[in-house]
């Protein structure tokens, strides 16, 4: 059955705003700081096939609009009226993609028969496992990460599972918390089968069941028609993380962005084999799973601000992730922090786009969203309390048209800033300082947004500080077109004590009373040749404190006495620049310039033929004894490969187990 287009838009209105209303009750009787401020949280409605046909455009977690409830679903042998079912299990139906997140699925019947179902997800601030927030880089296996829960019935004929409800929470660190915001979401559900009601009683059930498949066409034929302006090719880019764990080597997302016509193809072969690490993205090999395709959404609603948000927008895509790789790992590999490899899987995409499409857009955003956990001890109760206290966000990337967002990342604005006085309410720290970096966006004709900063002090003893996503201090994000890259991120413990200690990226230390941390995010990068900026643009820069008068001499060539520009100094500082380099699309900064001198594409992608040709467990090990041997190869400078090569051929030598396998091609 179709419906005519005005029937179909206006049916669609209807089914966002029953989204909404399922938000809007989650948002408003939530408990936790992470749930009910950061809002860390999605719900939407899918058809009785899985998909997502409606989401809120305003209101929490979008971007996992185009999450596949399918094979979740298909877990329950049965449903009745009254159910809800849950899972948190990420490789139980490959619905839920980290421990923390628990998914709920409530089955809408109509006289009898299954129409629909509402579905949301919360992400707890801790369930167990070996760390306070469950998530660290650490972790090497998902059963460090909490307690997981298979697809069940958390409620059966609308009778609450006691039993189970009690082992969930006995295994978490603040089960009132995590209780809350699970009747919260509970009651989104039930908002939404309200609602849907209504619809049906408005529309007649048959029209709302070709209503539901009407809006993923719809989404699908947009999505295509933005396809089919953009110049058939494949794109290449490939972007890191620092390191796999503390002083050790990068990661790398690869991908090959092939479209033709109205379809595209994301190839992320290439990218890193599945680490002993909890960077690994558990999308089960799915061929469009929501976490691959983050960045193709910002980027369909940025270009097209009046596309249709539903899972249609996957349709068009096809996305590549051999087994057993970062992207693709094999159980019971740990995948808490798939995050931090989600954001350079949009900073990949960007990328390509970038290629694809130089003149609409932007240069990288921050790609670093720092979550800060902190578990402490309330010194005049004694309560033992943990919290979130606050998302620490990079800048937004500049444009082709005008500077980035500061403060607010274009790959992580779903993430809302809790006020300091809720957290300082809630948590027995300090907050000493919470605002925008200067000089932290990356130099363009456009600036790249400024980076986030907070200081803040603890009071107790063993006090324990996670810092999720920690990332960008070393790999900077891009500038385009002659903008140069955004500034690095810092992780600092008592920054203006005597001994100050860099922290890097690590993700978890224990503070004593006094102790104070400070954590600044990267700023985005620049579009366009600084030294042709507008100068009462950088003197407006410089007034707000975004830009010192030092950056804007040497990054703008504006200089500026007292409060005002120096004409004359300036034209001599602009006529003396030297031009940008023609042809180099990105600018990355000194540090991956260096290292993709040494680590080539030729170099790695004879790594990636040796590893593909390893059992699986072996391959991350494999890795870091060829970093480890070609650290200081000469060889590695002619950038063919060959040195990769020859090293694996003296390791295997000393592992009995890889003498018998196939040699190096």
């Amino acid at each position: 059955m179709a419906i005519d287009p005005i029937t179909q838009e206006i049916f669609a209105n209807y089914c966002r705003a029953t989204a909404e209303s399922m938000a809007y009750t989650l948002y408003r009787t939530a408990h936790s700081t992470f749930v009910k401020e950061t809002e860390d949280f999605t719900v939407g409605i899918t058809t009785v096939g899985g998909e997502t046909a409606a989401v809120p455009r305003d209101l929490g977690a979008t971007w996992l609009i185009g999450l596949d409830y399918k094979k979740a679903i298909d877990l329950i042998p049965s449903y009745e009226e009254g159910d809800v079912c849950c899972t948190n299990d990420p490789y139980s139906g490959y619905v839920c993609t980290h421990a923390p997140d628990l998914h709920v699925w409530k089955p809408i019947f109509w006289e009898g028969e299954l129409v629909c179902f509402t579905v949301g997800h919360i992400h707890n601030t801790d369930i167990g496992g070996a760390v306070p927030a469950s998530l660290s880089r650490t972790l090497v296996e998902v059963h460090q990460e909490g307690i997981r829960v298979p697809p069940c019935k958390l409620y059966r004929a609308g009778v609450l599972n006691e039993e189970l409800l009690g082992i969930m929470m006995l295994n978490v660190r603040a089960p009132e918390q995590n209780w809350g915001d699970t009747k919260a979401l509970v009651g989104a559900m039930n908002t939404g089968e309200r609602r849907i009601h209504e619809m049906i009683r408005k529309f007649g059930v048959e029209t709302f069941k070709a209503g539901l498949a009407g809006l993923l066409d719809v989404a699908e034929r947009q999505t295509r028609e933005f396809l089919r302006a953009v110049p058939d090719g494949t794109y290449r880019y490939a972007d890191y993380i620092d390191e796999d764990g503390d002083n050790g080597n990068p990661i790398r997302i690869a991908l090959a962005l092939t479209v033709a016509g109205d379809t595209a193809t994301l190839d992320f072969s290439g990218s890193d084999p599945q680490l002993d690490a909890s960077n690994n993205v558990p999308t089960g090999g799915h061929p469009r799973h929501t976490l691959l395709l983050v960045a193709v959404y910002y980027t369909l609603c940025t270009l097209n601000p009046r596309i249709l948000i539903n899972g249609g927008m996957c349709r068009p895509f096809t996305c590549i992730c051999p087994d057993g790789s970062i992207l693709n790992p094999r159980f019971p590999a740990a995948v808490g922090m798939r995050s931090l490899t989600c954001n350079r899987i949009r900073t990949a995409i960007f990328g390509a786009f970038s290629l694809a499409l130089p003149d609409r857009m932007p240069a990288a955003s921050s790609g670093a969203s720092s979550i800060m956990n902190v578990m402490t001890t309330d010194n005049e109760t004694g309560e033992r309390i943990i919290a979130a206290i606050n998302p620490i966000m990079g800048g937004g990337g500049a444009l082709p048209f005008r500077d980035g967002s500061n403060g607010s990342g274009g790959d992580a604005t779903f993430l809302k800033n809790s006020p300091i006085e809720i957290t300082e309410a809630e948590v027995p720290i300090q907050v000493l300082r919470y605002g925008l970096e200067p000089d932290t966006g990356g130099p363009g004709r456009f600036r790249g947004g400024l980076a986030q900063v907070m200081e803040f002090m603890v009071f107790s003893p063993q006090s324990r500080i996670t810092a999720r996503n920690r990332d960008r201090c070393k790999f900077q994000p891009f500038g385009v077109l002659g903008g140069r890259a955004g500034k690095p991120s810092h992780f600092t413990l008592n920054p203006d004590g005597d001994k100050p200690v860099e922290l890097g990226s690590r993700d978890i230390l224990t503070c004593d009373p006094g102790d104070v941390i400070r954590i600044v995010s990267s700023g985005a990068g620049g579009y366009g040749d600084p030294f042709t900026r507008d100068v009462e643009a950088v003197l407006t820069d410089v007034r707000c404190g975004f830009v010192s008068p030092a950056s804007a001499r040497d990054d703008y060539g504006v200089a500026i006495a007292g409060d005002a520009v120096d004409t004359e100094a300036t034209q001599a500082l602009r006529t003396a620049a030297a031009p940008v380099p023609a042809g180099r699309h990105f600018d990355f900064g000194a540090f991956r310039d260096a290292y993709e001198a040494h680590w080539t594409r030729a170099n790695y992608d004879a790594m990636t033929a040796i590893l593909d040709g390893l059992p699986v467990n072996w391959r991350a090990f494999i890795k870091k004894r060829l970093f480890a041997e070609l650290a200081s190869d000469p060889g590695m400078a002619r950038g063919n490969g060959g040195a990769v090569h020859a090293a694996f051929e003296r390791i295997r030598e000393g592992y009995p187990a890889l003498r018998g396998r196939r040699r190096a091609a």
